[in-house]
């Protein structure tokens, strides 16, 4: 295994990390940005406020892009396996 090799498999594994995890964050991001503005503005200083609406607000994009997410993840992963004996000299 080479250093081109190691570098290219780390690079697609960094992307489809990101790829995976990027919509669950960016929309923690935008709900925790919005209920710090609603806190701010209403004086309402509740702990679970801020919980809350996370939690419901990435279980539904869990739910929405969930199988997009798996099937991802399985496509790199039987990808990754298929490439294995190459990677091992």
């Amino acid at each position: 295994m080479d250093q081109g090799s190691v570098m290219a498999l780390s690079t697609q594994t960094f992307l489809v990390a990101a790829k995976l995890g990027g919509p669950l964050l960016a929309v923690a991001l935008v709900v925790g940005v919005l209920v710090s503005l609603f806190q701010a503005v209403t004086q309402v200083q509740e702990m679970t406020l801020t919980f809350v609406p996370k939690i419901i607000a990435m279980a539904l994009v869990l739910l929405l892009a969930g199988s997009w997410m798996m099937s991802s993840l399985v496509t790199f992963t039987v990808d990754l396996f298929a490439r294995l004996p190459h990677f091992v000299q």
